[in-house]
């Protein structure tokens, strides 16, 4: 199994139509984060909000995308399938004590 196989975990919760992996998920929200500061406070202000009100409702959105992107859909662990035992002894690794 190579890497790119490994990445395979996809996320439909978004765009169901597209099959993103994991990576493609994080890379989607590190676009939104300032997409979500500037253009949301400009919707906001050009809404007729004032700018100390937009900046904040629109910061709150983003650390919104933020908070589920760390807690709700987080990051698992990469699964390791190699046992130390299938590392040849001449490898010159051993494994640790």
């Amino acid at each position: 199994m190579d890497y790119s196989e490994s990445l395979q975990n996809t996320y439909e919760g978004i765009l169901p139509m597209f099959d993103y992996t994991m990576v493609g998920y994080y890379d989607l929200v590190l676009g939104l984060i300032p997409v979500t500061l500037v253009g949301l406070t400009a919707l906001l202000v050009g809404g007729g909000l004032p700018l100390w009100l937009a900046v904040p409702l629109s910061s709150t959105v983003a650390v919104g995308l933020i908070g589920h992107a760390m807690f709700v859909n987080g990051p698992e662990p990469a699964v390791v399938t190699e046992r130390a035992a299938d590392v040849p002894e001449s490898s010159g690794h051993r494994p640790a004590d």
